[in-house]
């Protein structure tokens, strides 16, 4: 890497460049079942929902920009809820979006591991990937974290005039 990556908790400042890297996949993948492009406004309850503290975090990976004194935003790991009811509360779904001109410079392994780090102390006893088929990149970095996988959805969701597989995976934490 050319420049040094910081990870570090999301924070309301973020916001509109995680929309945005958000955004890149709802208009231009099938990776997220949005089907429509979100506003800043319309995402900031799901950034809310990422305190600083608990099973419930946002990691958000940045560099120094060189044409601005504000860093910019590589990407996000998450975890959050798996289901809603309360037995399920010590599980957590886990994801990782990175800016579509920041793939392959590992910043999705940088955010996995401080996202794990951070979740270490909690009362957590598995995490959760949901992976829409084809997706080889993510099943490779959900793999190194020890994540198996566990089943799939087949045909699930209806995306760009076409069915797509979920493949699910879990770890222990």
């Amino acid at each position: 890497m050319s420049t040094e990556v910081q990870v570090r908790p999301g924070d309301e400042g973020d916001l509109d460049a995680l929309t945005e890297i958000y955004n890149h996949y709802v208009r231009t993948t099938p990776v997220t079942f949005d089907t429509v492009a979100l506003t800043p406004g319309e995402r900031r309850p799901w950034l809310l929902s990422h305190p600083e503290d608990g099973p419930h975090r946002l990691m958000v990976a940045t560099e120094a920009a060189p044409d601005t004194s504000a860093p910019r935003v590589l990407g996000y790991a998450t975890s959050g809820p798996h289901r809603a009811r309360p037995a399920y509360a010590t599980s957590v779904e886990t994801s990782v979006y990175v800016a579509p001109d920041a793939g392959r410079r590992g910043i999705g392994t940088l955010l996995y591991d401080a996202l794990f780090t951070a979740l270490s102390g909690q009362d957590l006893h598995r995490a959760y990937a949901g992976i829409t088929q084809p997706n080889e990149a993510s099943v490779r970095l959900h793999a190194r974290f020890g994540f198996r996988p566990v089943g799939t959805f087949r045909e699930v969701g209806r995306k760009f005039g076409r069915y797509w597989d979920v493949a699910w995976f879990e770890k222990e934490l």
